[in-house]
C-alpha cells in the first residue's frame, strides 16, 4: 500500500502538518514524490512512524528519535519489545492508580477504611518510573545500582508525613536558593543555608550523607544540561551558584574544580 500525506495522516492519527514538518527535519521523509508534486509514503515510512509516535508516547523527543531511527545498529523488533516492556509497566501503575480511585470511593462511601500509606500507592511508582527515565542513567552511571536502587526503595516507602516534610523541604530550598542568588555571594548565610537544606534533603533520599557525593551531585547539576535546565528555570546561573555554595559548604571547592 501506498499513502498521500493526507490518507498516512488519517490512519495514523496525525496532522498533515506535522508530517510535513517531519519531512522538513529529514525525521519521516517520503518514499517519492509523484508527478502532481504529492508525497507517497510506502510501508517502510509506515512502519518508520509507528516508531516515532511509539517514541513520542514514551516522552522522546523528536531530535532523538532522528538519532535513534538513524543509527546502523537500529533494531525494530528489539525496540518493539523494549516498547512493550515499558507499556507494561506504565498499564501496571495506571491500573494501581485506578485501584487507588475505586478503593479512595468506597472510603468516601464508609465501605472500607484506607490507610494514609495506601492513598498514595501509584504515585510513589510514577514518580520513581519518571526519574529513572530522566536520570536514571546519568545516575546510576555515578553512584551505582544499589544506591539508586536505595534511594527508590525509601520513595516507594514514604509515608504521608515523609511526603509532607520533603514537599515542605523542596520549597523552602527554592525560595532560600532564591533569595540567596541575589546576594551573588555563594558563601553568604543565605547560600550555606541553601546547601544545608540540600543536604538534608538528599539525605532523605540517599539515608546517608556524604560531603563528596554531595559535591559531586552539586557538579552534575552544571555538567548535565537536563538538572542546569531545572535549577536556571527563572534565572540562568542559579545551577552554578547552588554549585558554588555547596562545594564551600562540603569544604570540597578545591578538589571538584
Amino acid at each position: 500500500m501506498e499513502y498521500t500525506v493526507k490518507k498516512l495522516g488519517e490512519i495514523a492519527g496525525v496532522s498533515t502538518r506535522a508530517l510535513r514538518y517531519y519531512d522538513e527535519i529529514e525525521l519521516l521523509k517520503p518514499a517519492r514524490t509523484n508527478s502532481s508534486g504529492y508525497r507517497i509514503y510506502g510501508q517502510k515510512e509506515v512502519d518508520r512512524l509507528q516508531q516515532i509516535l511509539f517514541y513520542k508516547e514514551l516522552g522522546v523527543g523528536l531530535d532523538e528519535i532522528k538519532d535513534i531511527l538513524d543509527d546502523p545498529a537500529f533494531d525494530a523488533t528489539h525496540a518493539l519489545r523494549e516498547h512493550r516492556e515499558t507499556l507494561m509497566a506504565r498499564r501496571a501503575q495506571l491500573d494501581q492508580l485506578i485501584a487507588n480511585v475505586d478503593k479512595t470511593l468506597r472510603v468516601k462511601e464508609g465501605r472500607i477504611t484506607m490507610s494514609d500509606k495506601e492513598k498514595f500507592e501509584g504515585f510513589k511508582e510514577k514518580m520513581v518510573e519518571e526519574n529513572e527515565k530522566k536520570y536514571g542513567g546519568e545516575v546510576r552511571g555515578k553512584y551505582g545500582d544499589k544506591a539508586v536502587d536505595e534511594s527508590n526503595a525509601r520513595v516507594m516507602n514514604m509515608s504521608q508525613e515523609d511526603h509532607e516534610k520533603i514537599t515542605a523541604l523542596e520549597q523552602e530550598i527554592k525560595q532560600t536558593l532564591g533569595e540567596a542568588f541575589q546576594t551573588g555571594n555563594p558563601a553568604s548565610d543565605a547560600a550555606q543555608k541553601a546547601a544545608d537544606l540540600h543536604r538534608q534533603w538528599i539525605s532523605f533520599y540517599w539515608g546517608h550523607y556524604s560531603k563528596e557525593a554531595h559535591a559531586g551531585l552539586a557538579q552534575m547539576y552544571v555538567d548535565d544540561d537536563r538538572f542546569k535546565a531545572y535549577y536556571d528555570a527563572e534565572q540562568d546561573g542559579v545551577a552554578e551558584f547552588l554549585r558554588d555554595a555547596i562545594h564551600i559548604y562540603t569544604g570540597q571547592e578545591k578538589e571538584v574544580e
